[in-house]
């Protein structure tokens, strides 16, 4: 019997592709095998051999990346699955994956403004969330230079001829918000340096999901564009800022703000000024208001007997600041946040009397006081802290002026207290510890006492010298 390879006399013959000169003998082999049930699921799609000009079958073409037979939602998918260190690498691997992965991408640290103007961007990363042009948003050298400019708000490069003269205008900022806010919708956090109220204004109208806004080198004209923000929640406005820029916050800033954003949970003021009305017209408009972080301020004296209008508030952090307030005015007139459960002071100058003492009776609610290296907290300045009846949690640390002696005479006020914890406070000694503080100690639910902690190692390095003065205990 003869058999004769015709296709006009075998209907289902089909006739093997060219085979790919880049394949083996063993792998054209399977190629033509797997030619024909492969052909429903291939995409329409050639490719070219430069030397030999022969077109090269889909069927070959899968089997060189089977990832084609998958659809983009299921390569997503996988790609969810790995963990964040080994995503950066599957934009390294074709066009496709590149594309895919940046869909991924949900947040981005900007640091060449001419990525965001030119569209790149959103092309680029089409959800993104959360953008940070801070960085970009300050002219930087054409040619990189090793020297950095830190400051805990922004850190970017320099040359030795950089001044502050080489920010970018505010027009160039706004065109690349006015890119940003067309090609991101969806976005929910947002920080920026150097924006006008027209390039604020067109990021709330356009993408009415945001919630989170930090607006650096911001001033009173910005804080308008702010109103087209409905959905606002959280917001940081960086007024002044050493070495990098002077712009002014003051009160008909924070006016137009409370008539703004009524919605406001969380309010950061960086470098501000402002005075008693600004602070009162933000109390009485933004009754949502729970947290309220002031930094450096530069604000008149008299100022805190505005916090008292802050009925919701439950959280008052202050840093770094030079003074609380030199004037607070009299005590009868500075009322009390209600609500206020926590206290935070960080790294504040606490030499005045008044001030500390009238911003212990606004908080005199707080259940949590939280004093972190603050100068000039001494025994005397720490007794004004006893109208605080209702303190449940007391944490000082970086206080060297404070001595056992100074606590002792404070907590034993605090009938509620549950939770104690002192470190590296160098003047406050085990030795000095009495029977009656002993005795308080063990009353409590948590008690962590490190007060001698000046050569302590974080304990992962694995030296055993750093329980040197520690002592904790927590009781079930």
């Amino acid at each position: 019997m003869s058999f004769h390879s015709n296709s006009k006399t075998n209907p289902s013959f089909s006739p093997q592709p060219p085979l790919n000169p880049w394949l083996n003998s063993s792998a054209a082999a399977a190629a033509a095998a797997a030619a024909e049930p492969l052909n429903p699921m291939v995409l329409a799609m050639h490719l070219s051999d430069p030397k030999s000009k022969t077109l090269i079958p889909n069927s070959t073409l899968i089997l060189m990346d089977r990832t084609l037979l998958l659809s983009d939602e299921i390569l997503i998918r996988i790609f969810q699955k790995l963990p964040d260190s080994q995503r950066n690498s599957n934009s390294l691997v074709c066009k496709r994956w590149m594309n895919l992965q940046g869909r991924l991408v949900r947040t981005l640290r900007v640091l060449d403004w001419n990525f965001v103007l030119s569209g790149r961007l959103t092309h680029r990363f089409p959800n993104l969330n959360h953008v940070d042009l801070v960085p970009g948003s300050f002219a930087s050298p054409q040619d990189l230079a090793n020297i950095v400019v830190s400051h805990k708000l922004v850190s970017l490069r320099v040359d030795s001829t950089w001044s502050v003269e080489n920010l970018l205008p505010s027009e160039a900022v706004d065109a690349g918000l006015r890119s940003l806010s067309g090609g991101c919708p969806n976005l929910r956090k947002l920080e920026v340096a150097g924006a006008s109220e027209a390039g604020i204004s067109t990021v709330g109208s356009e993408c009415a999901t945001l919630q989170e806004l930090e607006l650096q080198r911001c001033d009173d004209a910005v804080l308008r564009g702010v109103a087209a923000c409905r959905n606002l929640q959280i917001l940081k406005l960086v007024g002044s800022l050493k070495g990098f820029y002077d712009s002014v916050v003051s009160d008909i800033g924070f006016t137009i703000l409370a008539q703004g954003c009524r919605r406001l949970v969380k309010l950061e003021l960086v470098g501000c000024e402002g005075s008693f009305d600004g602070v009162k017209a933000i109390g009485q408009c933004c009754v949502m208001l729970e947290e309220l972080v002031i930094v450096d301020h530069r604000m008149d004296d008299g100022w805190l007997a505005g916090l008292s209008f802050c009925e919701n508030l439950k959280t008052l952090r202050i840093q770094s600041c030079k003074v609380i307030d030199r004037s607070p005015g009299l005590e009868e007139h500075l009322g009390c946040c209600e609500a206020l459960e926590r206290l935070h002071l960080q790294q504040c100058q606490l030499r005045d009397r008044n001030g500390v003492g009238a911003l212990f009776s606004v908080c005199r609610n707080a259940r949590d006081i939280v004093l972190q290296d603050c100068w000039g907290l001494d025994n005397s300045t720490l007794s004004l802290a006893i109208v605080c009846r209702r303190v449940k949690l007391f944490y000082v640390e970086g206080c060297s002026l404070l001595t056992t002696e100074g606590l002792e005479s404070v907590i034993e006020h605090w009938k509620e207290l549950e939770c104690l914890r002192v470190e590296s406070c160098k003047n406050i000694k085990d030795s000095d510890i009495s029977p009656e503080l002993a005795t308080l100690f063990s009353t409590l639910k948590e008690l962590k006492w490190r007060p001698d902690t000046k050569y302590l190692f974080p304990s992962d390095m694995g030296i055993g010298m750093g329980k040197k003065g520690g002592k904790f205990f927590k009781r079930t």
